[in-house]
């Protein structure tokens, strides 16, 4: 197998389960050793396990990537254990949804946080260390990329009924990845973005009585109504909603060599729906 990511050290926040798993999974078979971020400490564990046994090499971060100093100490933690970062991956997620006229101020702030909030901060954590390494690598003649890719959606792209916090944050970690893509280019960083449509993870399933996530003490519920997944399955040209092995792929194109002079681009990963 090409181990095209042989000696890279990859970030994948929201790596327990879902997308993220498959990504940390993807990546450490391509030779990364890869940083295993989960709200839940079990399944993060579980990831690194699965890596460990396939001879790769993994670190679990359990950790709330809302907190206030989450990018500090996961950078922190990547150093200590590898020295270096390669890849960010800024994946984790969830939803909590509402008409606007009831949605309140925690379930607005909530979604934020996590999902445009916390990017910011790991990435904001990690830029001294690009600009350290860029620096050193440029007096010796060399010319390194490295890779962050960045979480949206569909909801970003177009807007989502119910979702005015999640449409907003994913449109708004698209525009990151537009100013860090110019900010962070003279460190040869490349700064891009996969915005998903129907992929079937545990926000997509069909809803149940027991379709919930627990966050922060939280009961939030999860899932969509079988009838709306049928209707959305009928709008993609492919058929079917898209696994989480084919949403890492998306990411993973973003992360090889073969991809080094593309920077500030969003893909939709969508079989076919969701085109700009």
């Amino acid at each position: 197998m090409s181990k095209t990511l042989e000696g890279k050290v990859a970030i994948v926040t929201g790596a327990g389960r879902g997308i993220g798993r498959s990504i940390a999974l993807l990546f450490a078979s391509k030779g990364a050793s890869v940083v295993v971020n989960d709200l839940d400490a079990e399944p993060a564990s579980e990831v690194v396990a699965e890596i460990e046994k396939a001879g790769g090499k993994a670190l679990a971060f359990p950790c709330n990537v809302t907190d206030p100093d989450f990018g500090a100490r996961l950078v922190k933690a990547t150093l200590d254990r590898f020295g270096a970062i390669d890849m960010i991956v800024n994946n984790a997620g969830y939803t909590w949804d509402n008409v606007i006229q009831k949605m309140s101020d925690e379930q607005w702030d909530a979604i934020i946080d996590c999902h445009l909030k916390a990017p910011f901060n790991l990435l904001r954590a990690a830029q001294p260390y690009f600009r350290e390494a860029s620096k050193g690598e440029a007096e010796a003649g060399r010319e390194v990329f490295r890779k962050v890719v960045n979480i949206s959606s569909i909801a970003g792209t177009q807007g989502n009924a119910g979702q005015a916090n999640y449409s907003a944050a994913k449109a708004g970690i698209i525009g990151m990845t537009k100013t860090l893509s110019k900010e962070w280019g003279r460190m040869k960083v490349n700064v891009n973005c996969v915005a998903y449509a129907a992929i079937e993870t545990r926000l997509t399933q069909a809803v149940t009585a027991d379709t919930f996530v627990n966050v922060d003490g939280r009961q939030i519920k999860v899932g969509v109504p079988a009838d709306k997944i049928a209707a959305a399955q009928s709008q993609i040209p492919f058929g079917r909603m898209g696994t989480c092995d084919e949403a890492a792929g998306a990411v993973y194109m973003f992360c090889i060599p073969e991809s080094n002079y593309v920077t500030g681009q969003t893909i939709i990963c969508g079989g076919g729906r969701g085109g700009f």
